[in-house]
């Protein structure tokens, strides 16, 4: 398959063209799936949430913004918490946190794109260490702030409070 930038799949994703699902598929499915199957640990489980992942992709693709995140960053967080829905909803729990920096996923080039500010567990580690906790077990371990209460032992409104002070402090890393 010829080089196809990711500007190029956005474009054809926001029009509607079932050509990006194929395009998704062969590119981007693999990769995807070992991060749903990851958390879930059930291929069936795995199955499911990997075609109601490619669906919201489709559904969402208007509400993708290339100015916050690569293609790729966001359908593997689209594919992240549906698994993590699945899981819930069939009231399982999951402790594995899913990297995605060694991704052997097709790359694709985009411009206007500031490599240093998506690397987001980079600039986490500037962060306090009791803010950083909150936020990994929130944002990279899929817990909700009651369980992440409850497996940290921090109260609820502490957890509350040092998310919002984190995301605070990111957002003067991401936009100063």
């Amino acid at each position: 398959m010829a080089h196809i930038s990711e500007q190029h799949i956005v474009r054809l994703l926001k029009n509607g063209d079932n050509e990006a699902i194929a395009i998704i598929y062969e590119n981007y499915a693999s990769a995807l799936f070992g991060i749903i199957l990851k958390i879930t640990i059930n291929e069936s489980l795995a199955e499911d949430a990997l075609q109601e992942s490619i669906i919201k992709i489709w559904k969402y693709a208007h509400r993708y913004d290339s100015k916050k995140a690569k293609l790729f960053t966001w359908m593997y967080r689209i594919a992240r918490n549906t698994a993590i829905d699945k899981l819930r909803s069939h009231n399982l729990k999951h402790h594995k946190e899913v990297q995605i920096t060694n991704s052997n996923v097709f790359k694709l080039t985009s411009s206007n794109f500031n490599q240093d500010t998506i690397d987001l567990k980079k600039h986490l580690a500037n962060l306090d260490l009791k803010y950083q906790t909150v936020i990994n077990a929130l944002y990279f371990g899929g817990m909700t702030q009651q369980e992440a209460s409850d497996e940290l032992n921090i109260p609820l409104g502490t957890i509350k409070s040092r998310l919002k002070i984190g995301l605070r402090e990111l957002r003067k890393i991401y936009n100063p």
